[in-house]
């Protein structure tokens, strides 16, 4: 009997530090295909942080910082970019990261049927291997966001090798150069990574498997973080704050998002946009938006936890164009527009995500609608089919959020340049593209804000998104878990954790 017990205690002991050495991470959705190239969501983007490296970071202050890329230079006409590589660095499959590399995924990125990356790269006219460990990548024209471009999926690095052995799928087996190698995905399930033993940062690893598990529900990811089967939940739900605060054994981090949530409407992706009034007519979107109250949208949906907001950054970034301020909610004068439009009691639909955010907002929007005149209904949709149909112009309107990125750029350029992958409503129009442009070939702040300042001025006049609201990123997890960076982007990063 005591050898039965001393085994017992032995085999639970073992448990433990296999327990220990994993880190089990809640996902409020299941991500998108695991392409850098083609990948557009934001739980992706967390998942890749422990698999994909990219050419730079970000710190809390946004500032790029390097990861594989150690330095950089400038030419002195702006139009050219030289970057030093880190050595001794291997892909998951055992292939050498190099200049060549890094030609081969950032040509990648512009040219790949579906690349989502296309855009943030289209003043990229060519990439020169200078050495094995220096690249040079060359510009049409200034390009100010390019640091922070790198330091997302557009500078995420895959081995060209297994890229060119898996074009069409190779997001079903991903191979990287991170501090994870990808091992198994369950769709709606699981997405397991285990630990790279090659890893030029190891030092600062310390998990052997990183298990990312999508949990619609809020409530569900937090009874999962409490009961311990999850180390770490992203997307806390702001009516849970009180309580996780108040449980010893849960710690929080909060800070405010890059991005925003919104509303996009289907103006001209497809056939579809005319079907409606809100699609056909700037009045109708103009009554649609006089019809919401920020203030308690923000209120309602995220108990708070949220900055009212108009435009693709917060009122309180320093490039917030301030001649266009918040509107006030009008029912009065949103009536008057309806009429005007001769549609006294539009009605479309709402396509949201399943998520518990996303559902808040839905209906909260539907109400506050209907005092205006409008009949809103709502479609719940899984996350990654809600894109999908986006990308096709299946929906009159789409409750869409959006991570946010350190340069404006990343919030603007995909989402109204004509014909860009995240342009779902469809909007072209060459004036836009023209200041776009303007904005990214600015290189002092006082002129991009100035830029940014007259695209603002154009694009409520036509109100393809409806900006509601900036959320704060609220993050819950195990106190065991140490070794925390708060980082305005949302993402978790592996790096320094420990347990």
């Amino acid at each position: 009997m005591k050898k039965k017990l001393l085994l017992a205690l032995a085999m639970m002991a073992s448990a433990c530090v296999v327990q220990s050495q994993t880190l089990r991470i809640g996902l409020a959705e299941d991500p998108d295909i695991l392409d850098p190239t083609l990948a557009r969501s934001f739980v992706g983007r967390i998942v890749f942080s422990s698999l994909c490296d990219k050419l730079f970071d970000i710190d809390e202050k946004l500032n790029p910082v390097p990861q594989l890329a150690t330095s950089y230079q400038w030419s002195a006409d702006n139009k050219s970019l030289t970057l030093k590589l880190r050595s001794g660095v291997t892909f998951h499959d055992g292939e050498k990261f190099d200049a060549a590399a890094v030609k081969f995924n950032i040509e990648r990125h512009k040219t790949m049927a579906g690349s989502n990356r296309r855009g943030e790269l289209s003043p990229v006219t060519a990439v020169e291997v200078v050495d094995p460990l220096t690249v040079k990548i060359n510009l049409s024209a200034p390009f100010s966001p390019l640091l922070t471009v790198l330091a997302d999926r557009a500078g995420m690095m895959v081995s060209p090798k297994a890229a060119a052995a898996n074009p069409t799928s190779f997001g079903t087996k991903p191979v990287c150069s991170g501090p994870f190698r990808f091992t198994e995905r369950v769709a709606q399930d699981r997405i397991v990574l285990e630990r790279f033993q090659n890893y030029w940062n190891k030092s600062e690893i310390h998990f052997d498997k990183v298990i990312y598990l999508p949990i619609v529900d809020s409530t569900v990811r937090l009874a999962n973080l409490r009961a311990g089967q999850l180390d770490f939940i992203e997307r806390v739900a702001p009516s849970d704050v009180a309580s996780i605060k108040a449980d010893a054994k849960l710690g929080m981090s909060r800070i405010t998002e890059l991005g925003y949530q919104g509303i996009t409407i289907n103006t001209h992706k497809s056939d579809q946009s005319q079907a409606n009034p809100l699609g056909r007519d700037a009045r109708v979107r103009e009554a649609f938006e006089l019809s919401l109250d920020r203030a308690g949208i923000a209120k309602v949906a995220m108990d708070g936890e949220a900055t009212p907001g108009n435009q693709w950054v917060s009122p309180s970034n320093s490039f917030y164009a301030k001649n266009v301020p918040v509107p006030a909610r009008d029912i009065p004068r949103a009536k008057a527009l309806l009429k005007e439009a001769g549609v006294t009691n539009p009605s479309f639909t709402l396509m949201t995500p399943t998520t518990s955010d996303g559902q808040r907002v839905a209906q909260v929007v539907q109400a506050m609608a209907k005092e205006a005149g409008f009949d809103v209904k709502i479609q719940s949709t899984e996350f990654a089919t809600s894109l999908n149909m986006a990308d096709k112009g299946q929906f009159d309107a789409y409750v869409l959020a959006w991570s946010g990125r350190a340069d404006p750029d990343g919030n603007l350029f995909s989402f109204y340049g004509c014909k860009q992958p995240l342009n779902y409503s469809g909007e072209c129009r060459p004036t836009w593209d023209d200041l776009l442009n303007r904005s990214r070939n600015t290189l002092d702040i006082a002129g991009r804000i100035k830029v940014f300042a007259t695209l603002a001025a154009e694009v409520v006049k036509e109100r393809p998104i409806i900006y509601l609201y900036h959320r704060n990123w609220l993050w819950a997890y195990n106190k065991k878990l140490t070794g925390m960076s708060t980082i305005p982007d949302g993402l978790v990063r592996v790096q320094g954790l420990k347990m």
